[in-house]
């Protein structure tokens, strides 16, 4: 019987650990992520960046320099990437989801295009956080690697 017991605590320990705070918050962004992919690669950029922190604070950093606000990123999306061809399949590879403060986490990981108009990938780091109970990109630092 006692091998019963420990066997049952065992497992509810393991079934508590796989729910706990900071694996939901990680499975939740890895959701909002999966379907920023799943939006770019239905051509939807709306959807897409429904990511994103509506937000004139919204920072995005990539090679063409800092763009703050989420109107402005839309408008550089749309101009990077003006044709179905431009966009492409999209694949994410999360490297790693780590907290920097409750409700914030960053995320670092590698991007990859496949597009008749020629292939690129890259890596970024996004800041992400939990903003009326939806995760949210508030920072993106993106950069081509191909």
């Amino acid at each position: 019987m006692k091998k019963v017991v420990f066997v049952v605590f065992l497992l509810s320990g393991f079934a508590f650990a796989q729910t706990s705070p900071d694996a939901l918050d990680k499975k939740g962004i890895q959701e909002m992520l999966m379907a920023q992919q799943k939006a770019w690669n239905n051509y939807d950029i709306e959807a897409f960046m429904e990511g994103y922190w509506k937000s004139d604070e919204l920072t995005f950093y990539g090679s063409g320099g800092v763009i703050k606000g989420w109107q402005a990123t839309l408008e550089r999306y749309k101009k990077s990437y003006p044709t179905k061809d431009h966009f492409g399949k999209l694949d994410f590879v999360f490297n790693e989801i780590a907290p920097i403060s409750e409700g914030v986490y960053y995320v670092m990981g590698e991007y990859y295009l496949s597009r008749t108009v020629g292939d690129t990938n890259g890596i970024f780091m996004l800041v992400v956080k939990k903003i009326e109970g939806d995760w949210k990109v508030i920072a993106d630092t993106s950069a081509k690697v191909k």
